[in-house]
């Protein structure tokens, strides 16, 4: 017999502390259970193998006993495939569920960062404060701006901000209010100073700012919306309205932007909204979004946040209207394009600008030297990103130092390998790896006292090794090289020395004594930017790699040399299995431009639409050198943000989402 402490049941049968019993509790002799169990086996075996059009008889002479089940047994449906279209999909991207806060395709707010593909609620305290305009609060409290007061609302998930101008704020004192009218879905808003305003309809008036408006009683927000003559309605004597604008992630009108009251007319338009309700089951769905409500095939990629949380917009392939799509598959409205806020990852929205200034004070008009009534939110939102974003300065090299050393070289300049010789400043993030008297490997400079390099390049021994800063001939130092000694070596824990998998190490350097520096200011040196989303370069992207590695005869070459590479997709389809995640390929297929032995560890950088600089790759192995269908192999960088952000901190690697 079997003994177990607990009773176990098959079919009909169950064993209980060692005896075979029947579900009423009568224990029977061997040879009658065993023929029992073998009569309900074969039953199961003749209902689960018999043929589905034929139906299995049930014996009249067995009754088998319920089966208690901590959830009922049902029959899931699979789900249906979203409806896409020549404009949305594909459709592995949208079933990575992408929202607003997918900060792989996005931008995340000043009141939060990016951690982990997601944003993420910062405390109110890191919020910027300098030249910031004080915000009062439906609390009573005063908030020194809009990116505390928005960081505290989203830490609580209740609308926090009323105004802007903390002065006289308390919880007394008169807040906006917003309403909509039950009957006729008319909608008015309540501005301190200010009388009661109706909410201008027409071309401005949009599902964003719908949405918001009905998260009180909708959590999904907005069903439709839709505007009527402003005679039509019971104004009770409002004769002003507003234009409201709201980027979505509001959490009441409050926090969007408003415009310059206007004057109604008989033939204006005023808004209306009716919020969402869930639909009735098995009711048709075009399109659903992550937070599961749906919305028509036709209002997703349009630039237009539909759903709420944005997922409409997030995996466009092209975009409906006038609205942009971003090279990471993100449509924006066309309101967002050469607005002084990089919304595209890559910056494409802002190209014009090349690098916007910073704002002055958020009162500031755009058009000519009248003072708007409202304040904006989002010229606020601009402060705060261009606040932070400027702590950080990576990606842009020192042209003067570029411009002397051309004037210092003119001398003939030979192709290698599809390579050419660097001007002795040009590639100012580049660094060699020095170990004893040798230079095998390089790197990159990515800001403080932080360079990342293959793994395979480095042990865990650091005395062993030197870091050389704006060294041209590998031989011989130039007038702004610097050498500086390394404090420790960081290995990724999963490096695999036989796969080449997670082939990424940073390098820490001395601090010079009694400062916070590792070396002197050196107008040769610059960082190039940490990428922290795998979607902010494609393939066939044209980016740039360097080295002092072996050249077509086989040497070294003594002189830096770089080549512009594509990046290139399916590299699984070269490599096979030996291709694991966190590696990309580069190069061409015809072998022309390649990475080889000497290069590894050095740079792979991509260019975005805004002239800023990132690392995307590391060189780490391939197939020979220039070999046909062997492009180089890469490690991919991004993939490895979270781990990097984890050793060096947030302001030593990052412009953005900080």
């Amino acid at each position: 017999m079997i003994n177990v402490p607990e009773i176990v049941c098959w079919s009909i049968l169950c064993i209980e502390e060692g005896e075979l019993v029947s579900p009423s509790g009568v224990t029977m002799g061997k040879k009658t259970a065993l023929t029992i169990l073998l009569l309900g086996l074969l039953l199961i075996s003749n209902t689960v193998m018999g043929s589905p059009s034929e139906k299995q008889p049930t014996p009249g002479n067995i009754k088998f006993p319920k089966v208690l089940r901590s959830t009922p047994a049902t029959t899931v449906p699979a789900p249906a495939r979203t409806r896409t279209d020549q404009y949305l999909g594909p459709e592995d991207c949208l079933d990575q569920k992408y929202t607003r806060l997918s900060c792989h395709l996005v931008f995340c707010p000043p009141w939060m960062r990016c951690m982990e593909g997601r944003c993420v609620c910062k405390l109110p305290y890191l919020c910027p404060k300098d030249g910031m305009t004080s915000v009062c609060g439906y609390d009573g409290r005063t908030y020194l701006s809009y990116c505390q007061a928005m960081a505290v609302s989203c830490r609580t998930g209740q609308p926090i901000m009323s105004h802007f101008g903390g002065e006289g704020c308390s919880k007394e004192s008169v807040k906006v209010q917003t309403s909509i009218d039950e009957k006729t879905g008319v909608i008015s808003i309540a501005i301190p100073n200010i009388k009661k305003l109706l909410v201008c309809g027409g071309a401005e008036w949009n599902m964003a700012a719908a949405n918001v408006l009905c998260y009180k009683k909708s959590p999904l927000g907005a069903a439709e919306i839709s505007s009527v003559l402003y005679k039509d309605i019971e104004n009770h004597g409002i004769d002003h309205c507003v234009s409201v604008h709201c980027q979505g992630y509001e959490n009441s009108l409050a926090e969007c932007s408003f415009s310059d009251r206007t004057l109604l007319g008989f033939n204006d338009k005023v808004a209306k909204a009716t919020c969402y309700q869930e639909p009735k089951e098995r009711s048709a769905c075009e399109f659903k979004c992550v937070n599961n409500k749906c919305v028509l095939l036709e209002q997703t990629c349009d630039g237009v946040d539909h759903c709420g949380d944005n997922s409409d917009e997030m995996c466009c392939k092209d975009c409906r209207g006038d609205s942009f799509r971003c090279k990471s598959g993100v449509c924006v409205s066309k309101e967002a394009l050469e607005d002084g806020i990089m919304d595209c990852l890559g910056g494409e929205d802002e190209m014009r600008k090349h690098i916007t200034n910073p704002v002055g004070h958020s009162g500031a008009s755009s058009h000519g030297s009248r003072v708007p009534e409202f304040l904006s939110p989002k010229q606020e939102v601009k402060a705060a990103r261009d606040f932070q974003e400027v702590k950080i300065h990576c990606g842009i090299p020192n042209t003067t130092a570029v411009e002397e050393s051309r004037e210092r070289s003119r001398g003939r300049q030979k192709r290698v390998v599809g390579g050419v010789p660097a001007q002795p400043t040009q590639i100012q993030w580049q660094v060699a790896i020095q170990e004893g008297g040798k230079i095998d490997c390089g790197g990159a400079y990515i800001g403080g006292c932080w360079v990342l390099t293959a793994a395979h390049c480095v042990r865990p021994k650091p005395e062993a090794y030197h870091i050389k800063f704006s060294l041209w001939k590998k031989r011989s130092y130039q007038g702004t090289t610097d050498i500086v000694p390394v404090k420790n070596v960081i290995i990724h824990h999963k490096f695999n020395a036989n796969t080449n998998e997670n082939d990424i190490a940073l390098i820490e350097m001395e601090k010079i004594p009694f400062r916070t520096q590792c070396f002197e200011d050196n107008p040769a040196v610059s960082a190039v930017c940490v990428p922290w989303s795998i979607k902010q370069f494609n393939p066939n992207h044209t980016c740039s790699i360097s080295g002092w590695g072996r050249m077509k005869d086989g040497t070294s070459s003594d002189v830096l040399l770089w080549a512009n590479v594509s990046l290139i997709a399916n590299c699984q389809d070269y490599y096979g299995p030996r291709y694991k995640d966190g590696m990309m390929c580069a190069g061409d297929l015809e072998g022309q431009v390649d990475s080889c032995q000497g290069d590894y560890g050095g740079p792979l950088v991509c260019q975005d639409s805004l002239g800023i600089s990132y690392l995307w790759g590391i060189i780490s192995w391939g197939e020979k050198c220039g070999q046909a269908r062997y492009p180089g192999v890469y490690t991919k960088v991004a993939h490895y943000f979270e781990w990097i952000r984890t050793h060096t901190g947030w302001a030593a690697i990052t412009k953005y989402n900080l």
